[in-house]
């Protein structure tokens, strides 16, 4: 089952190593009540053997799986939307708010993790100075984190993922990295790209109804056979 092979690979879940100095990591997965999480959060929506079209986005940030472990859902999401209880807070962040308004415009969150799935490049996220790195912001972060990106899709590809079509979350940037891996390991046939949430709500927020139907129409041609 894709949830059975879910958890697993986030309880087995491990940091790059060699990291670049000044670099902090974003990694709650060992905390107990992280794995409940996850656990409860693949159980409830993953629990069958359906493939999954993957949306990939960059890394973790500090309010949202920096916190959660599940990707794209902060504490407020993860309770009003997923209905799992939990520690962590009511916090919330740009990019989880946009993701689950896209979310329940699909239908909720039942009917679209009945056919999607949230992964991102690095499933571990980066932070200096206190501030969310995003992978490809640090060239010598960029270049040491090629073997462990392609081990974590690897492994998460094989819990259920189609390989026909996946969706880049970001811009050029994430796109272009994704792009020179699957060129090499031809993970996916084709992969599209839509605008990054936090982009959408930090400096479009008024057309955040055009982005859901970007968002929606990437979406419906991605589980087209």
């Amino acid at each position: 089952m894709f949830s059975t092979c879910a958890i697993s690979f986030f309880r087995k879940l491990q940091p790059p190593e060699k990291l670049p100095e000044g670099i902090d990591l974003l990694y709650p997965h060992p905390q107990p009540e992280v794995q409940r999480v996850i656990q409860e959060f693949f159980n409830r929506f993953y629990s069958d053997g359906e493939l999954r079209v993957m949306l990939i986005g960059i890394n973790p940030g500090r309010f949202g799986a920096g916190i959660t472990g599940i990707n794209f859902t902060a504490p407020r999401q993860l309770l009003n939307d997923c209905g799992i209880t939990h520690p962590f807070g009511e916090s919330s962040e740009l990019s989880a708010e946009f993701i689950y308004t896209l979310i329940r415009a699909y239908g909720g969150a039942a009917a679209f993790y009945s056919r999607f799935y949230i992964g991102s490049v690095s499933p571990i996220g980066f932070v200096r100075a206190g501030k969310n790195l995003n992978y490809y912001d640090d060239p010598h972060l960029l270049a040491s984190i090629k073997p462990y990106a392609v081990q974590c899709l690897q492994s998460q590809l094989s819990c259920g993922i189609r390989r026909h079509k996946a969706i880049c979350i970001g811009g050029h940037k994430n796109l272009h990295f994704l792009n020179w891996l699957n060129e090499e390991y031809h993970f996916f046939n084709e992969i599209i790209s839509v605008p990054h949430p936090r982009f959408i709500m930090q400096y479009r927020r008024s057309h955040i109804e055009q982005y859901v139907q970007e968002y929606l129409s990437a979406l419906a041609y991605c589980v087209k056979e």
